[in-house]
Order: C-alpha cells, then structure tokens, then sequence
C-alpha cells in the first residue's frame, strides 16, 4: 500500500496526457476534418491500419515516428516517488513522449482526429483515455503478490506473440472496416 499515493499520482498523469493529447487531436481534428465525409475518413483509417498489420507482421515497412525511448530514468533520484509517477504518468500520457510498442497508437490518434472533426473534442479525449486505461492497467500488478521480475520475465517471453496478435489485429480491423463500408 505504501505505493498507492505513487500509483494514484502515476493515473493522474496518465489522465492529465489523455486531456492535452486529445484535446489538441480534437481540436486539430475539428479544425481540418469537419467536412471530410464519414466514408473517406474509414477508408483513410483502414489503409492505415492494414499498412501496419503488415508491418507488424514483417511484410511492409511503415514510419514509426515517436520517441525511441522512455522517461529519463535520472528522475527518479530528483523527486519524491508521487511525483516521479505523476511525470511518469503525463509522459506516458501523452504517447508520443515515448516509446509504445504497437502502431494501433497511430490508428487511435487518427480515430482522435476524426472523432474532433465529426463529433466533439470530448470524443477526442475520452478515446485517448481509453487508451491510456490500457497503458496504465499493467502498473496495477505491483498491487499484486507477485514479483516485478516475474512480471518483467512474462513480457519479455510473450513480447514476438503480442506483435503478431497486435499485427492480426489491425489487419483484421481493417478489413472488417473496409468489408461494413462496401455493403
């Protein structure tokens, strides 16, 4: 329990990224997207997300642009650990501060967009705290009895196989998009 202040701050700033990160993609999105028709924004989408379904599965070569790294680790001697996790937390936030592993980050940013331009900027956010939700869950397992180093240990094992789910995915998703569109 001594890390529930350090995990709460961690969530904030998770929740803090998703409302800057999705406020300017809803913004941007309802500044050029508002009379984009709904079909060509699918279309645009499903390309996008086959090109990185092949990508993920070894076949296509797709641009990966964002940070190559993760938070600076020299924090964590600077700053009380609540406040290490809530720049943690925006950090990882604000996704494009670091590094994330799967390309469905650039369909959501996308989706983000397209939602500021067709609904309202608060789709915007609450897409990109979903996904946040997503990136912020595995932190929750120190609340378990089980060992970082088990943890660490299950995700470096299960790391090639969630690249290729992740590659299925997204090809999948696609085609489903594209298939609902021509009906």
């Amino acid at each position: 329990m001594r890390w529930a202040p350090t995990f709460a701050t961690h969530a904030l700033g998770y929740a803090i990224g998703a409302v800057v990160l999705g406020g300017i993609l809803g913004t941007v999105g309802w500044l050029l997207f508002t009379s984009v028709p709904f079909n060509y924004m699918v279309i645009g989408m499903a390309v996008l997300a086959l090109g990185y379904g092949a990508h993920q599965l070894g076949f296509l070569r797709m641009p990966y642009p964002q940070r190559r790294a993760q938070v600076p680790h020299d924090a964590r001697f600077r700053f009380s650990s609540p406040v290490i996790g809530l720049l943690y937390g925006y950090a990882l936030g604000m996704n494009y501060m670091t590094y994330v592993q799967t390309p469905i980050l650039y369909i959501v940013t996308g989706v983000a967009l397209f939602c500021g331009g067709i609904v309202d900027i608060k789709a915007a956010i609450a897409i990109i705290a979903v996904f946040n939700i997503g990136r912020c869950l595995p932190v929750a397992v120190n609340f378990l009895p089980i060992k970082n180093v088990t943890v660490q240990a299950w995700l470096a094992r299960t790391q090639e196989r969630a690249v290729e789910v992740d590659g299925f995915l997204l090809l999948s998703v696609a085609t489903a998009s594209l298939v609902l569109l021509a009906l």
